[in-house]
């Protein structure tokens, strides 16, 4: 289906849940637990979603590995027939005894949150000392035979900026793609522009990095590589170079809100038509239409809520 603005919306985000158990600076601060939808009430709702055009679904949360249920609804998902891709967001701390089965149910990709490879950064970042779990995670996942298996690494200002290297090294000597992705005001970190370090910046420190061509990219990302790298490094810049233009993603959150745009307060509640397939459909429509033009990061952010709470 396409929004008004002609773009092809095609891409669900699925948060699963807003309980985490990671606590990290840029996220926001940690959520109680609320109602969460039932693997039932998300599969009628990602068929509804599959009705108007989605074909990829990521799984996001909070921290998604916490729903003891997650490979049921993945497999679930999976089976809809127009849905081609399905994809999981994770911090990882869990990840090493799920892999397997979350690639049995039917998991093609899998995105691990990895901001620090020092222990200590690791733990102040996130407020857990979890990098060695995190890292079995990943290392998991590789076996485990996923399509892609990415890193996302989030760098701010004075507390982990001096990681990018380390992060790069890891990308050389693993078969994944990591991928800086630009602070967004999520938190009163994100909100403070000078703490944001943007794409131009580490490409300036690390010039052996050589941009891919357009072809070998996906998604927003930039990629790029060097000699004798197992892996890519990528940039996302929501901040310095938005990608509204070409935005294809929506957002169903657990509580059973769907959102347009992740920077804005704008949201229609689903569960009430979960049982009325023909007003469940036109809310979904009317969702999509109510896409922005963009996002306003740099100069409002007057609507803007915590990560944990919208699925990222």
């Amino acid at each position: 289906m396409l929004d008004s603005f002609g773009r092809e919306v095609n891409y669900l985000r699925v948060s699963l849940t807003q309980r985490c158990d990671l606590n990290c600076l840029y996220c926001g601060a940690a959520c109680p637990d609320t109602a969460e939808l039932t693997a039932d009430e998300i599969e009628i709702l990602v068929r509804a979603f599959a009705g108007v055009g989605i074909t990829k679904v990521r799984l996001t949360g909070g921290e998604p590995l916490l729903r003891r249920d997650l490979p049921e609804i993945a497999a679930r998902i999976r089976a809809i027939s127009e849905i081609k891709t399905v994809a999981l967001t994770t911090n990882g701390v869990c990840l090493a005894e799920k892999a397997c089965a979350l690639r049995q149910a039917g998991v093609d990709a899998v995105n691990v949150s990895l901001d620090a490879l020092d222990p200590a950064v690791y733990r102040r970042l996130t407020g857990r000392n979890a990098l060695s779990q995190v890292l079995a995670g990943i290392d998991a996942a590789i076996k485990a035979g996923f399509r892609k298996v990415r890193l996302n690494a989030v760098l701010i200002r004075g507390e982990n900026d001096a990681e990018a290297a380390a992060l790069i090294d890891f990308a050389k000597n693993h078969p994944v793609d990591l991928r800086f992705i630009e602070l967004m005001p999520f938190s009163e970190q994100g909100k403070n522009d000078a703490l944001v370090v943007k794409a131009a910046e580490v490409l300036q420190r690390f010039p052996f990095l050589t941009p891919l061509p357009s072809e070998a990219t996906e998604g927003v990302a930039k990629y790029y590589a060097a000699p004798g790298f197992r892996g890519r490094v990528g940039f996302i810049s929501p901040v310095s170079e938005k990608f509204c233009a070409s935005c294809s993603r929506i957002r169903l959150l657990s509580t059973g809100e769907v959102r347009p745009c992740l920077a804005y307060d704008t949201a229609f509640d689903l569960k009430p038509f979960l049982r009325d397939e023909t007003r469940l459909r036109q809310e979904i429509e009317k969702a999509i239409l109510a896409k922005p033009a963009g996002h306003a990061f740099g100069c409002d952010y007057g609507n803007i809520h915590a990560m944990n709470k919208i699925g990222g």
